[in-house]
């Protein structure tokens, strides 16, 4: 374990929940509309940062209710520059968001204040996170991200975790960009159904990739936004890379992200079942530390999460 990892609470053994699927709860069960499936316009206006402090607490409370830690991700998936242009907002405005997506965060925490928590700033890949497209050099990749680095870097934010990253060159940039602001990162892998990174990667080779070309500089890493299914058994007979993996937020659903892409209606599978999933996926690899969600998840699921992993009963 890092000098970084060591000052992280959820690294303590003590178990750490998060949030689920963000967007799509938004759009599928609040009813809002997410132009480029981006959340972060929503924290300019009050209405908008309401629904996202509602989208918290129902979170929020599920790991208070069942003693566990929370980490609050902000809703920042998309609020990079690229995607900030398409959307029609200034830089400046981006650099204001980013830092007003912790402020949200750190001003709802003091609602539940027995709950033990921090504050992660999220990051997204530059382009499609199902699809790699061109592939960005490292330096290309860590001078692309460093300014929302830089943002949350100004706040009281206790770690940025970079969601749904399908490339190592663009994983490397980022901590890199990271270890810059001197702020502790977590790289979150996504895979298709073989396991693999979109790239063909196979995830082995990409987290010891990652810790070769940055010293190990990454606190630990996650896998998001794949159904176990898709990844079990590449876990199941991995070797000690499986160690860096301290996180798993995964998809409801069991539809590869081309099947996703397509999908009209949201697949929130079964609750109980995402449950009983990542009770398996803990005793194979008892350092998981930090559960939470992706596509068609959401406090439900959470819930079942925390039962499921203290040993309670899940629903049918």
């Amino acid at each position: 374990m890092n000098d970084f990892a060591k000052q992280l609470p959820q690294m303590s053994g003590e178990l750490f929940v998060t949030d689920g699927g963000i967007e799509t709860t938004l759009i599928f069960d609040y009813g809002i509309d997410l132009p480029l499936f981006a959340a972060f316009p929503l924290l300019a206006t009050e209405d908008g940062r309401e629904a996202l402090r509602r989208y918290y607490r129902s979170h929020a409370s599920v790991a208070a209710a069942h003693g566990t830690g929370f980490v609050f991700e902000s809703a920042t998936w998309r609020a990079s520059p690229d995607w900030a242009k398409k959307l029609g907002i200034s830089q400046q405005e981006l650099f204001a968001l980013n830092r007003c997506s912790i402020s949200v965060m750190a001003k709802l925490r003091g609602e539940f204040p027995g709950l033990r928590s921090v504050l992660s700033g999220c990051i997204g890949p530059r382009g499609d996170g199902y699809d790699p497209g061109e592939i960005m050099l490292p330096d290309e990749a860590e001078a692309y991200h460093a300014d929302q680095i830089g943002a949350f870097a100004t706040t009281e934010v206790d770690l940025v975790t970079a969601i749904t990253i399908n490339n190592t060159p663009e994983a490397i940039g980022i901590v890199r960009a990271a270890k810059g602001h001197g702020v502790p990162v977590v790289i979150s892998f996504t895979v298709e159904t073989d396991g693999r990174l979109p790239t063909g990667q196979p995830l082995g080779d990409a987290i010891r990739e990652v810790d070769l070309r940055t010293e190990n500089r990454s606190a630990y890493f996650m896998l998001n936004c794949a159904h176990p299914d898709h990844f079990r058994e590449t876990l199941r007979t991995g070797g000690d890379w499986r160690n860096r993996i301290c996180g798993i937020r995964a998809n409801a659903s069991r539809l590869s992200h081309a099947e996703l892409d397509e999908a009209e209606e949201l697949d929130d599978g079964n609750p109980a079942e995402t449950g009983r999933d990542y009770a398996e996926l803990r005793e194979l690899m008892p350092q998981l530390v930090v559960l939470g969600g992706c596509c068609g998840t959401d406090h439900r699921h959470i819930e079942q999460v925390c039962l499921a992993s203290k040993g309670g009963h899940t629903a049918a």
